[in-house]
C-alpha cells in the first residue's frame, strides 16, 4: 500500500505566480489572485469531505482511501468540491 504524496500549497502557489507573470505577462496582483483561487480549489480537493474526518488525502492510504489517523472514524476518502469559484 502506498501513501499519497503530501500536498504543498506554498510550492504550488510560487509556481503558479511565476508562470502567470513570466509566461502569460499578467501583473503581480492578478497572478496572486489567480494563485489564491487555484490554491483554494486544490486544498478543498485534497481534504477529505467526510464531516467526521477532514484530513488531507496524504493521510489516507492510496489504494483503499482509508484514513491512517488512528482515532478517525473515516473509512473512505470522500472527494466533493462545492461552492468554489473557478478562474
Amino acid at each position: 500500500m502506498k501513501l499519497k504524496k503530501p500536498f504543498s500549497p506554498e510550492v504550488l502557489y510560487n509556481h503558479i505566480v511565476h508562470y502567470y507573470i513570466d509566461k502569460k505577462g499578467v501583473t503581480i496582483d492578478e497572478a496572486n489572485k489567480i494563485a489564491q483561487n487555484i490554491i483554494t480549489r486544490e486544498l478543498q480537493r485534497h481534504v477529505c469531505q467526510d464531516v467526521r474526518c477532514k484530513h488531507l488525502s496524504s493521510d489516507h492510504i492510496k489504494n483503499q482511501d482509508t484514513c491512517i489517523i488512528i482515532d478517525c472514524p473515516c473509512t473512505k476518502f470522500v472527494s466533493i468540491i462545492k461552492n468554489v469559484q473557478h478562474v
